[in-house]
């Protein structure tokens, strides 16, 4: 495929292309990014799956951007850094060390949001995130020793924690919907 037919099927959002192009011809290029910037301690189909999504923001504004002046490959390689980099150096402060539930006697009312939140975290695709929201928040495990336990930086455990945090409030509002549905 041509530059130009790579990034028009990854604009047109063309599965198999973007697979092809991202988890297939473009993994050496970005285990060696993920290597250096993270250290290796990051995991490769979370940080391409987010880069997909950094693409496509504003209707892949950033793929319609490029101009051709280098390969699609040499463009992605630069914007791949940055971002990495962008995104390794971004901690979420979390000043808050309140745990969503102590694991307490609970009123009715609180074992209804237990079993709720339980509900929710059933839905959840990623399992992992369900995990580390439940040691972070719930369990209120320090996140240094998380880190550690999980084998990779603190930076990239509150990456993490923000991204499993946006995907439990897609799953409640996905909930929401469907409960208004019924």
């Amino acid at each position: 495929m041509t530059d130009q037919e790579i990034i028009t099927a990854l604009i047109n959002k063309n599965e198999r292309v973007t697979r092809e192009f991202l988890f297939g011809k473009c993994k050496p290029l970005f285990i060696s990014i993920i290597q250096q910037v993270f250290d290796g301690r990051a995991d490769y189909d979370e940080l391409v799956n987010e880069l997909y999504l950094y693409l496509m923001e504003n209707d892949a504004a950033r793929l319609r951007g490029f101009e051709f002046r280098s390969t699609v490959y040499q463009w992605l390689k630069v914007l791949a850094i940055r971002y990495f980099i962008k995104k390794r150096n971004r901690v979420i402060d979390d000043e808050s060390h309140e745990p969503l539930y102590n694991g307490t006697e609970c009123s009715g009312d609180d074992s209804h949001a237990r079993s709720d939140l339980e509900r929710l975290f059933d839905q959840m695709p990623n399992k992992r995130y369900v995990m580390v929201i439940r040691r972070l928040m719930i369990e209120d495990q320090d996140p240094e020793r998380l880190a550690q336990e999980m084998n990779i930086s603190t930076a990239n455990l509150y990456n993490i924690k923000r991204r499993a945090m946006a995907q439990l409030t897609r799953t409640a509002l996905k909930d929401i919907q469907q409960y208004g549905k019924q």
